[in-house]
């Protein structure tokens, strides 16, 4: 029988995302013992502690087992840890350093939202392609700049490592890995019992861009500024690189650098966020709002739309704006 170790690391961490994935998986490995006369998994909690206290003592989690107990497992979750990410892998070293063993060993490892920090910290992740909450980005490339982070997607997989976007949408990750582990069938069961939406692939439309500030480069700093500020010009990073007196190759470098986007990328999902709040809170139309952003070209307005959201803005709006939704 193979394993399953569902992790319950030390601090204030995410509930929902550990008992969740307990829930689907149990319940999945049940209805595959229903139709094959035998359980697939042996399902745990592992820990290193007897106790985790969660929400100022209002409940609290007693793992199965602790983590030094299994030497062997074959598919490990990771669950969304709390926002102070450096205390949140300071505190779970001993953890940490056992994903590692395990990886090298041959287990599978999924992350849920936050829970990215523990996985690459583990140094697991270097060179290779991850997903976490989208409000944690900054801080993620700043802690650790070889990782591969888009957070525009929902479900990241490569080299047995799983990862996915932020809070509930856990779910869908828990839905894809019993597809993986068990079969279609029970994934669907599970979905139409859970109501998890099947085959999500996006968190795009749930990003709300503030822009990476984080880093110490100011003459990147009064670029951003400058285009934050100056939503209705094409702007034309030439100019912008000249007037900040960079050249521009080396602006492009640091903009880069600094922010993980070039400045066309930057300008546009600044741009964009500003059209996303316009078509959730006014009655303009989308000719009016592109307009707004220097935009003329209503074909390219919608493709940088699409690019960045996964969706129209028409089908954005209808979304969120149910008041102007009948509008065109």
């Amino acid at each position: 029988m193979k394993h399953i170790s569902i992790l319950v690391p030390n601090g204030e961490n995410n509930l929902s995302s550990i008992v969740g994935s307990y829930k689907i998986l149990s319940r999945a490995d049940q209805i595959w013992k229903e139709k094959h006369g035998k359980e697939m998994f042996t399902i745990q909690l592992l820990g290193i502690s007897r106790a985790v206290d969660f929400y100022d003592g209002l409940f609290s989690v007693k793992p199965h087992a602790s983590i030094e107990a299994v030497k062997r497992t074959d598919l490990i979750i990771i669950p969304s840890l709390n926002h102070n990410f450096q205390r949140a892998v300071e505190e779970n070293t001993p953890m940490i350093e056992w994903l590692g063993d395990q990886y090298k060993n041959g287990a599978e490892i999924a992350s849920i939202c936050t829970g990215a920090f523990m996985l690459a910290k583990a140094g697991i992740l270097d060179g290779k392609t991850c997903s976490t909450h989208w409000s944690a980005e900054n801080v993620f490339r700043s802690m650790f700049p070889t990782v591969k982070l888009q957070t525009e997607k929902l479900i990241t997989d490569e080299h047995g490592l799983y990862t996915n976007g932020g809070a509930y949408s856990f779910l869908n990750l828990i839905i894809y890995l019993v597809e993986k582990y068990f079969d279609r069938q029970t994934a669907i069961l599970c979905s139409k019992i859970f109501q998890i939406e099947l085959d999500r692939q996006s968190q795009s439309p749930f990003i709300i861009f503030s822009g990476q500030k984080t880093h110490a480069d100011e003459v990147v700093k009064k670029a951003q500024a400058y285009i934050e500020s100056n939503l209705a010009e094409k702007i034309s990073v030439e100019h912008l690189s000249s007037t900040l007196n960079v050249g521009r190759r080396n602006f492009d470098r640091r903009f880069i650098k600094a922010t993980g986007n070039t400045p066309l990328e930057y300008a546009q999902r600044v741009k964009m966020e500003a059209v996303k709040k316009e078509l959730e809170t006014s009655r303009k139309n989308v000719n009016e709002v592109m307009f707004e952003v220097g935009y003329s070209d209503p074909k390219a307005f919608r493709e940088v739309f699409r690019k960045v959201t996964g969706m129209s803005p028409l089908e954005y709006r209808s979304r969120y704006n149910k008041e102007a939704a009948g509008q065109v």
